[in-house]
């Protein structure tokens, strides 16, 4: 089998390690790629934005499969693109990517398929901003209704501080979307679907705060771990049950199943168990790190399997015993303007993932991104995975880096509690 995958993250090294364990698998191709996945992969240049130029990628490198990686050429329609030129494809089509691509058509998703999440307010007009606000806290959730990358989303106590955030989108002419806050702890949930039948992996928990504590401003992750030592019994089943099977059920009743992989953020509230923050249309970036990590069962087949419409056939998936965790690396700067260009060194070490990395003339390492490294340690207990990671980030070196130093400690310290 010829797999091709679309992206350059940390999430498509990921994908791209996974896959390239597939005893199926007789090539495999990135694009655009990094400077890690060049270890394992051909690596072509594409605009992942331009369905069209994806399509034809495929199509000239002879895949057999394709997987996309991030949401902004799921979006603009490659998946469809690459269906029609008769190529499977993992990944769903652009009028069910609208699930992350408009917070609006997903809450309308939601209703419809009866799937509990935040009560919610979509403001297109500066004049509507205050009376709306006045409906909403004292914690503010304003989020921008389109693509954001994991930082378009402001949780708040300050009420000056959500209108600013809410004022800035709008006048940049993004419709803002008004949240009632959800407490409790937070768990992300990937599930592979072919549009009818759900096959769920392990639940993970990501940290959007830059700093530790979960202090300062969102960014697209900065760590993450799997599976949940504290999760209740039932808790991924209850999920699919209650909140995934609905929306692909209700998508395929619009008439636009969903194919690929269907990510649902969830806070276990105080006030109704699980509810809903945000559906994704495709892995999230930094949990994939940790979750497939310990997924032994290959991933090309489980791929295809959806792709084909064939997930009621595909044997239950087989796990490594343990833990993931996944500490990112960032750019001085992040999640600003981030610095680049600087050389990175023992950034080859297993289990060290590339995201924002190319590979310059002379053979050195040097970063190009905000988030430029995602390091995973694995270990029969989250203590033994956390060392393991921050082991390997001491043989790290970037000039003006930073990265939390607490991800998952609160889980292996046994301190978080389910409302």
């Amino acid at each position: 089998m010829r797999v091709l995958v679309i992206g350059s993250g940390a999430r498509e090294h990921a994908l791209v390690l996974a896959l390239s364990r597939d005893p199926q698998l007789t090539a495999l191709a990135c694009a655009p790629g990094n400077a890690g996945i060049s270890g394992l992969a051909e690596i072509y240049g594409v605009d992942v934005s331009d369905p069209a130029a994806v399509a034809a990628l495929a199509k000239d490198w002879d895949a057999d499969l394709v997987v996309i990686g991030p949401e902004q050429p799921l979006v603009a329609g490659a998946a469809d693109a690459v269906r029609a030129a008769g190529i499977p494809c993992f990944g769903p089509s652009r009028d069910a990517a609208r699930i992350e691509g408009s917070k609006a058509f997903a809450k309308d998703v939601m209703t419809a398929a009866g799937v509990p999440t935040a009560h919610s307010e979509v403001v297109d007009n500066p004049a509507r901003l205050d009376s709306a606000l006045a409906r909403f806290g004292p914690t503010w959730v304003v989020k921008d209704d389109g693509l954001a990358a994991g930082k378009g989303v402001v949780v708040t106590a300050d009420l000056a501080a959500a209108r600013a955030h809410a004022m800035t989108l709008l006048d940049g002419g993004h419709p803002v979307l008004l949240e009632s806050f959800l407490d409790g702890p937070e768990v992300s949930l990937f599930c592979v679907t072919d549009g009818v039948t759900v096959v769920p992996l392990l639940p993970a928990q990501d940290f959007k705060r830059v700093g530790d504590g979960d202090h300062g401003p969102n960014t697209g992750g900065m760590g993450a771990y799997a599976p949940l030592p504290w999760a209740p019994a039932g808790l991924v089943s209850d999920i699919v049950s209650v909140c995934v099977q609905p929306v692909v059920d209700e998508l395929a009743r619009r008439g636009t199943p969903f194919t690929g992989l269907l990510y649902a953020g969830l806070a276990l509230t105080s006030s109704g168990g699980p509810q809903v923050i945000e559906f994704n249309c495709r892995f999230g970036d930094p949990e994939t790190q940790s979750v497939l990590a310990l997924l032994r069962t290959p991933l090309g087949g489980l791929f295809l399997a959806a792709a084909n419409g064939a997930l009621t056939e595909f044997p239950a998936l087989e796990w490594d015993s343990g833990y993931a965790v996944t500490v990112v690396v960032a750019a001085e700067g992040y999640p600003g303007r981030p610095r680049t260009g600087d050389v990175i060194t023992g950034a080859e070490a297993e289990g060290v993932l590339h995201a924002g990395t190319r590979r310059r003339e002379d053979g050195a390492v040097v970063s190009t991104g905000g988030r430029v490294l995602s390091v995973v340690g694995t270990g029969k207990s989250l203590n033994k995975a956390r060392d393991r990671a921050y082991k390997l980030i001491d043989g790290i070196h970037l000039t003006g880096s930073h990265h939390r130093s607490d991800i998952a400690l609160k889980a292996a310290e046994g301190t978080i509690t389910v409302p």
